[in-house]
């Protein structure tokens, strides 16, 4: 039985992850502007390889969308178990929420601010809901 109550912290983790990509875009392509950076003449490259050349700030929105395309994807995945095995309850609901709430204030943290050790303990405490959240898949799985 697919219960969809759980998906909808996904979902906003979702749109959220793509917000950054705007704001990330938003603010690289006028920062490499002024690092006159010219992209026609370059042939490959990564993102990465502005760091150090563009305005670190500008980059700290880059690294948080990176960061939302590694971790979360552990969570994408337990949110999809839960549903499909039934492991949907009030406690995992939360979890995810939670999860969800914290990636959130790391993005916005670190996008602006950061400073570690706020980010940190922002993505220690995301993690344990995280950790609660595959706990609870592998035991409805087992």
């Amino acid at each position: 039985m697919l219960d969809t109550a759980i998906l909808a912290p996904g979902a906003v983790l979702i749109c959220w992850t793509l917000v950054m990509l705007l704001w990330m875009v938003a603010t690289r392509f006028p920062a490499m502007a002024k690092a006159k950076i010219d992209l026609s003449a370059r042939a490959g490259g990564r993102g990465q390889d502005l760091d150090g050349v563009i305005d670190d700030r500008s980059q700290w929105k880059a690294h948080n969308y990176n960061h939302l395309l590694e971790q979360p994807v552990l969570f994408y995945a337990v949110i999809v178990i839960l549903s499909l095995a039934g492991g949907v309850n009030d406690l995992s609901v939360g979890l995810a929420w939670g999860y969800v709430g914290l990636r959130v204030l790391h993005s916005v943290w670190q996008a602006t601010v950061n400073k570690v050790p706020v980010r940190f303990v922002l993505f220690f405490l995301s993690t344990l809901c995280l950790i609660g959240l595959a706990i609870i898949a592998l035991l409805q799985t087992i």
